[in-house]
């Protein structure tokens, strides 16, 4: 095989030289001459070239773009409340008439009434003349925490004494001695007092919460159905009442 000639290496130098820019090519056919060697010298050939030079300027990403979200308050609302007919399954549930307690046993001494001088259970016991109401493991006692009050002249100074200076439920330790002896002793105390709640002096929670009972505070018509609904759930061993009848007046 021998050497290309001189002439043929100028004329690929000088066909190179005079072709257009790479760039200017891109996505675009051009036609360009150069010499070819033959058996009788040089000769010149047309040569038809496809040029497709990628670019880092193109972008390629197939990544579709994501579809407009329709804000909710935009879509369209029910012009009417009517779903569809009414289901003829025997199977449908009447919200209605749902209980979910109704195959729990209900507390031996649920409190029936609250009345301005004492309360009505279940069970057929009648606490009157304004003793209030102690109930503790299902055992209803009839309660006069004023009692422990001392330095008044009356029952009825007493009854007012129970509220301090503060305008706090306040009673002295002796009268939650029920529930210090008693065991298992409840989780939750619940407390009326009267026609109105207000807050528990915080001696009283103090000496409450030691024994491990939380306490809660509400007007004794509240507490009453508070206390059928949590001992009908959790049981009377869970949970305890101290109700003070509506019709007592604190003192102003």
């Amino acid at each position: 095989m021998h050497s290309p000639s001189p002439q043929l290496l100028r004329a690929l130098r000088t066909s190179l030289s005079s072709a257009p820019s790479p760039l200017s090519l891109r996505g675009s056919a051009s036609r360009f001459s150069h010499a070819i060697p033959s058996s009788n010298g040089l000769r010149c050939a047309s040569v038809n070239a496809s040029f497709s030079i990628p670019s880092t300027f193109r972008n390629n990403s197939s990544v579709s773009r994501p579809s407009r979200l329709v804000s909710r308050s935009h879509t369209l609302k029910p012009t009417s409340p009517d779903r569809g007919p009414e289901s003829e399954e025997d199977t449908q549930t009447d919200f209605d008439t749902l209980d979910v307690l109704a195959n729990a046993a209900a507390p031996a001494a649920a409190i029936d009434a609250t009345l301005d001088t004492g309360f009505d259970l279940s069970n057929g016991v009648r606490i009157r003349n304004g003793d209030a109401l102690l109930l503790i493991g299902g055992e209803p006692f009839a309660w006069r925490p004023w009692k422990a009050i001392k330095g008044v002249a009356n029952d009825q100074a007493a009854k007012a004494a129970m509220v301090n200076a503060k305008g706090q439920f306040e009673l002295p330790e002796e009268v939650w001695g029920l529930l210090s002896v008693v065991w298992p002793r409840p989780d939750m105390l619940i407390l009326g007092l009267g026609d109105t709640a207000m807050p528990l002096s915080p001696e009283t929670k103090r000496h409450i919460n030691a024994l491990g009972i939380r306490v809660e505070i509400q007007d004794t018509r509240n507490a009453a159905g508070q206390f059928n609904l949590l001992a009908t759930e959790r049981g009377v061993e869970e949970v305890a009442a101290a109700m003070i009848p509506t019709g007592w007046k604190p003192r102003k």
